[in-house]
């Protein structure tokens, strides 16, 4: 799933951006209320985390106008405040789900994969195709030429994020930031080794290859 994560708090941030991503999941991050709610509406996400407390622009502000906006990925809210009044507040607001501060990182990784089974058909897509290789979103599965593929959670992410960008050009700057969360380059060949087993998975035994190196710009999967 493609997630978008509104919180200020870094600490905090970097804990739910990294327990979704152990979990498979492509997670960008906002810390205030107005940048959220700009990428909320350019992006194309499956779900969105949002903490009620934000600067600039509050958690139930910002999925009002989400809503009234027509935005419709699902929503849930992260907060403190576990008052009746308070989650009813922020369902009325929009929301899809309310859960409370503190919380069990297992719980956080169901509720927002169940937000990605509740998410509408006119919304973000939960199967994508390129040539015979087949994703499903929800299932987490891959199958290409009916062959089901067993990938690993870094090497789904790193597919789903090529198929997503399907013929175009992927430079190892966005792979880093979008796949590996990192905002700089360790200077590793992290990114070609998973390039390869990928390959391999997804090429090797098949007669045309999808995923191709462009030399000294990136990766292209095409069929």
């Amino acid at each position: 799933m493609k997630v978008l994560l509104i919180e200020d708090d870094a600490d905090a941030a970097d804990f739910v951006r990294s327990v979704l991503s152990e979990a498979g999941h492509s997670v960008d991050v906002r810390g205030d209320g107005e940048r959220g709610l700009d990428q909320a509406r350019a992006g194309d996400y499956d779900a969105l985390v949002v903490d009620r407390m934000l600067p600039g622009m509050d958690g139930i502000s910002l999925l009002k106008r989400y809503r009234e906006g027509g935005g419709r990925a699902p929503a849930l809210f992260l907060s403190a405040l576990g008052e009746v009044d308070h989650r009813v507040e922020g369902l009325q607001a929009g929301g899809d789900d309310y859960l409370i501060k503190p919380y069990a990182p297992s719980e956080l990784v169901a509720r927002v994969e169940a937000l990605g089974r509740r998410n509408p058909g006119e919304g973000p897509p939960t199967r994508l195709a390129v040539g015979g290789l087949e994703m499903d979103l929800l299932a987490r599965t891959v199958v290409r030429d009916g062959v089901k593929i067993d990938l690993q959670p870094r090497e789904f992410r790193l597919l789903e994020f090529l198929m997503r960008h399907a013929g175009q050009v992927v430079t190892r700057t966005m792979l880093l930031e979008k796949v590996w969360d990192y905002h700089f380059d360790p200077q590793t060949n992290v990114i070609d080794v998973h390039v390869s087993r990928l390959r391999g998975k997804i090429d090797k035994d098949f007669e045309k290859p999808l995923l191709h190196t462009v030399r000294g710009a990136g990766y292209r999967l095409e069929a």
